[in-house]
């Protein structure tokens, strides 16, 4: 793991391709010579796209649907490179298609979310491209575990790969929600906060899963400090063969990046930053303030545990958490604090609360066990 802190340590490797925030751009999946061609001309004229992307082998919830044009689609890929003058980016997911795929001289591979949830496809991969130097972004797994995202770049830089960023793609939503995949945006934070120079796009296609939301997404990118993004764009989105609904055109994709607002990371304004550092220390103060109500609250608790062991109560009282829950939630509306995040917040603080209280239970079990056994 040392060895693996050490990569990124060192200046990004994607500042050879572009000084500054990376953009690739291109179809979902190739699919005819013409669609190739005509999108890769279009998004080269924006000025704005430095890579294309086209996905070659799809990898589909069910069979049936289309699954990517294969081989015949890198060939258009190399006709993009030749006569448009972009360089190419293409999904692999096994060492046949690294094999291919390098061929066609394609300049960048990105793994996707099904292949980086499967550690033994990872392995795979990583061996194919000993002694490669390529580019590999590795998107985050299809569930929110960091731990497995980091371990796929693990792999890939054990094999030798020293040009390694990450893509944040979203998470599979367990509940209904108005985006694709559910951002989670905590995760690339926490990948960010331990490997600082390491580059994180973000795909804001595939997060949203609609034309609508793209924009938002892309913009918290930006707000967030991500290095770049990576957005579907077809020559005529209604005609695509998959993922219709979140492909832009490249007048969209253009209009899209035009309209997005770049934010430098601190204000070389004196007096602005004065006024950031008095707000910033008094949250630090407010923090500080929250972690000694927590540790108070949790005293509380060991109490309650203590009692309800003495007296056999359940650890768990329904009615009791249930008018928890109402009465915070609407006491936080009225502060101006989002549902969902009184909601999140409770539930962090109530499972540490049933902890505690198990651990008050279960000591003094043991305690009268030992005594009951003298």
């Amino acid at each position: 793991m040392d060895s693996f802190n050490e990569l990124f340590s060192v200046s990004e490797w994607f500042t050879d391709i572009t000084h500054d925030f990376l953009i690739i751009g291109g179809p979902c999946s190739a699919e005819s010579e013409s669609q190739m061609i005509k999108t890769a001309r279009a998004l080269k004229s924006s000025g704005k796209v430095h890579l294309f992307r086209a996905g070659i082998w799809k990898p589909r919830t069910r069979p049936g649907t289309f699954e990517g044009i294969g081989e015949k689609g890198l060939e258009w890929l190399k006709q993009v490179k030749e006569e448009v003058g972009l360089r190419t980016a293409v999904e692999v997911a096994n060492p046949a298609h690294v094999e291919k795929a390098m061929q066609y001289e394609v300049d960048l591979f990105w793994v996707g979310a099904r292949t980086v949830s499967n550690p033994f496809s990872v392995q795979e991969l990583a061996e194919s491209l000993k002694g490669v130097d390529i580019p590999v972004l590795v998107k985050n797994p299809v569930n929110p575990d960091i731990a497995m995202w980091i371990g796929a770049l693990e792999r890939f830089y054990n094999s030798g790969i020293r040009k390694l960023g990450a893509v944040h793609r979203g998470f599979y939503p367990f509940e209904a929600t108005k985006l694709r995949n559910i951002p989670k945006w905590e995760i690339p934070i926490e990948l960010k906060t331990r490997f600082n120079n390491l580059p994180i796009f973000c795909d804001p296609s595939h997060i949203s899963g609609v034309r609508q939301y793209i924009q938002e997404i892309s913009q918290k990118a930006i707000d967030l400090n991500m290095n770049g993004l990576m957005i579907e764009s077809h020559i005529k989105p209604e005609e695509a063969l998959s993922d219709v609904a979140q492909q832009l055109s490249p007048f969209e994709f253009s209009g899209l990046l035009d309209n997005l607002v770049f934010r430098e990371i601190e204000s070389n304004d004196k007096k602005l930053s004065g006024i950031l550092e008095t707000l910033r220390e008094q949250i630090d103060s407010i923090d500080k303030q929250i972690i000694e109500l927590l540790a108070q609250r949790m005293s509380a608790v060991e109490k309650i545990g203590a009692f309800k062991s003495k007296n056999k109560v359940t650890i768990f009282q329904l009615r009791r958490w249930e008018k928890i829950i109402s009465s915070r939630v609407e006491q936080g509306a009225k502060l101006g604090l989002s549902k969902y995040f009184i909601k999140e917040l409770l539930q962090l603080v109530h499972k540490e609360s049933i902890q505690k209280q198990a651990d008050v239970m279960n000591k003094q079990s043991y305690n009268k066990n030992e005594n009951t056994d003298e």
